[in-house]
């Protein structure tokens, strides 16, 4: 199999094995032969899971937490030094280090992708040079001359996303009148009017509501340099383009822009400087302890900006604990590079780090994992946050994915902390119980009404917020997906309510969600491989049996895409082109644990694809214990912001060695 690892876009997926492969296990083994492979695989899983333990338990914080670096693009490097530009922040180090990690980030044809050997991104392209050109690179580079030749064939800065286009207004790059309207009156729409706040997930939710100041000033700073060369014609950078039908969703939304446009103009004053006064108390009453919004890298650059701009100063403490919030979102490399990410994942990384070290074997009261469960359960979120919007009578007891984001805690970690939790043998007991209870009340309390569940909201899914001119910028609503629904369902039949009629209707909608090829899509993973391998262990803690139809399917599709060399991996391409990549993609460590998690759960473990599997696994993993993985298996939004969670490669190979040595998961609830 040939991986694409030099950033080219041409090579072709990589073919799940045919029947006609010749391979050593085509003829069938007798008894013997059979035992002895089983024999000697288990002996390198063993040897595998052994040192991966060790490994993991050396990454963990005296604090009791995990966090792997959260990779994700050249854009938040490219805002944040765009941000200290407008602020007047900037200084050399940190854009000398931001310029370092920007250029070593450049394809050779002189692009920036959004994912590892996937293809150039133009916005991100442009956000990239431009940040390069206030890092000092000149123009003329030749490393630049060829970002900016690429950007001008693929259309321009014209043919970027909003939210680039924003960027460059900030200094009269681009044009405010030729940018989609968002004005601050959006936060007086009541919750059933459509397109009020808490139609758009809150991830959308928490940027576009400092936007609608930004949108209402306006502000241009002045520019440092021209970017003409970004432009197809630079007399005419925005040519006009026709309107789509008045009859379609995209017509009627861009008639709707151009009105709000005009409105822009006649705005009665007092109503807007009203409007905007009441989107700062929004912003700042969700201002986390530790100065950031939501524990993630957006909400927090485009808050400053807005606050900013009615007139809070730089000492002010909300501007001053959020400037240094961000500054705590800096991986500063031992080349002297500065990565920015876009968000930190310790209590995801926490409770998956336990459950792997848990189903591998280690003790249940095990220090350390004690000291992982002390730290998760002082994480439990008890106050209200914007869930309650939708669920008012709801006590809370949820986890959030960050240090702090009290406001916004999600179903997936929630599930996930419990799984955890139920694991470690715990001195005060009761406390894990009554935490356990906490969260199990507030999962089933914001089920959806079809079945599932979404990641933070309940009923999120509006079609009309992905239909504004605004939100090209990826998924801006939170419907219920399978892998989130899979973990609650996992989580609640850990819990003795895999009967609950609450939990069955959660495994009918699963059901009823997988795809013909017998996979099922995976919203905040890569992608059918992680969303079948969240289902099928599921539905078998669930008592859903390996022979029923929809497990058999799954079975006879992983093992389909599984790679000729006995791994499985899942380009981030298949969100757009499903027909040629889903379950196609160079092996990756946490895509074949996620698939081997799978057929374990369906009860395939002495089958020839999970020995081959496991082969991969332990044939690839490195003399201290851990796994390399450039490719990123994480997803934000599909496509449009993929990620590399970089303990994954740790902890998800980790667990499926454990489960296959254990038979399963680890006895829980001790």
């Amino acid at each position: 199999m040939t991986a694409t690892t030099d950033g080219s876009t041409g090579a072709l997926p990589p073919r799940a094995p045919s029947a006609s492969d010749a391979t050593a296990e085509t003829t069938e083994p007798t008894d013997s032969i059979r035992t002895a492979v089983l024999d000697d695989t288990a002996e390198s899983a063993r040897r595998a899971a052994a040192r991966a333990t060790d490994y993991l338990l050396s990454l963990q914080d005296p604090a009791g937490w995990w966090k792997g670096d959260l990779e994700t693009n050249v854009t938040m490097d490219a805002e944040d030094l765009l941000l200290r530009q407008f602020l007047g922040i900037q200084d050399p180090k940190t854009t000398e280090a931001a310029g370092r990690h920007i250029r070593g980030e450049q394809r050779p044809d002189g692009t920036w992708a959004t994912f590892y050997g996937g293809p150039g991104e133009l916005s991100a392209t442009v956000e990239a040079y431009v940040a390069l050109r206030l890092a000092g690179d000149a123009p003329d580079a030749p490393h630049m001359a060829r970002a900016s030749a690429w950007i001008r064939e693929q259309g321009g800065v014209a043919a970027t996303r909003v939210f680039t286009r924003i960027w460059l207004a900030l200094f009269g790059w681009w044009k405010w009148d030729d940018l989609p309207e968002l004005p601050p009156e959006l936060l007086y729409f009541p919750k059933w009017f459509p397109l009020n706040i808490y139609d758009f997930g809150c991830w959308a939710r928490q940027t576009i509501v400092p936007l609608t100041i930004v949108s209402a000033k306006r502000p241009v700073r002045p520019a440092p340099f021209a970017l003409d060369e970004l432009h197809v014609d630079p007399r005419r950078p925005n040519p006009p383009r026709p309107l789509a039908p008045a009859t379609t969703w995209d017509g009627l939304f861009q008639r709707l822009d151009k009105a709000l446009h005009l409105y822009h103009k006649v705005a009665l004053r007092k109503l807007r400087g009203a409007a905007m006064r009441s989107a700062a108390r929004w912003i700042i009453e969700r201002q986390e302890n530790d100065g950031c919004w939501g524990g993630i890298q957006p909400p927090a650059v485009y808050s400053v900006i807005a606050l900013h701009l009615l007139g809070y100063d730089l000492d002010h403490p909300v501007l001053r604990t959020g400037l240094a919030s961000l500054d705590r979102f800096a991986v500063w490399r031992e080349d002297g590079s500065r990565m920015i990410e876009a968000c930190q994942s310790p209590v995801w990384d926490t409770c998956l780090a336990t459950i792997a070290l848990a189903d591998a074997g280690v003790p249940a009261d095990h220090p350390q994992l004690v000291k992982a469960a002390d730290w998760m359960l002082a994480e439990q979120i008890r106050r209200p946050g914007d869930w309650s919007v939708q669920r008012p009578q709801l006590p809370s007891g949820g986890w959030a994915f960050e240090f702090e984001n009290d406001n916004y805690p999600d179903i997936d970690d929630t599930a996930e902390v419990v799984l955890a939790l139920r694991r470690v043998r715990h001195p005060d007991p009761q406390r894990v119980e009554d935490a356990v209870h906490r969260a199990v009340r507030w999962n089933f309390g914001m089920q959806s009404r079809n079945g599932g569940w979404g990641a933070f909201d309940v009923d999120n899914t509006s079609p009309l917020p992905n239909r504004l001119p605004f939100c090209d910028f990826g998924e801006v609503i939170d419907p219920p997906s399978a892998d989130v629904t899979a973990h609650v369902v996992e989580m609640l039949a850990d819990v003795g309510r895999a009967h609950d009629p609450r939990t069955r209707r959660g495994i009918a909608w699963l059901l009823a969600e997988q795809e013909p090829s017998g996979a099922w899509f995976g919203r905040w993973g890569t992608n059918y491989v992680y969303g079948t391998g969240s289902v099928l262990p599921a539905l078998a803690a669930a008592g859903i049996p390996g022979s029923h139809p929809a497990v058999r399917r799954a079975v006879r599709w992983l093992e389909k895409v599984q790679n000729e060399d006995g791994g499985w991996g899942e380009d981030q391409r298949s969100y757009q082109d499903k027909e040629r990549w889903a379950g196609r993609g160079a092996s990756t460590a946490s895509q074949t644990a996620w698939a081997l998690m799978a057929l374990l759960a369906a009860g395939e473990r002495e089958s020839k694809a999970v020995r081959r599997g496991v082969r991969w696994l332990t044939g690839t993993q490195r003399e201290d214990g851990s796994w390399d993985e450039p490719y990123f298996t994480g997803t934000g939004f599909p496509w449009d912001f993929s990620i590399n969670y970089h303990l994954y490669r740790q902890v998800f190979p980790l667990t499926a060695l454990g489960r296959y040595l254990g038979g399963g998961p680890a006895a829980v609830g001790a």
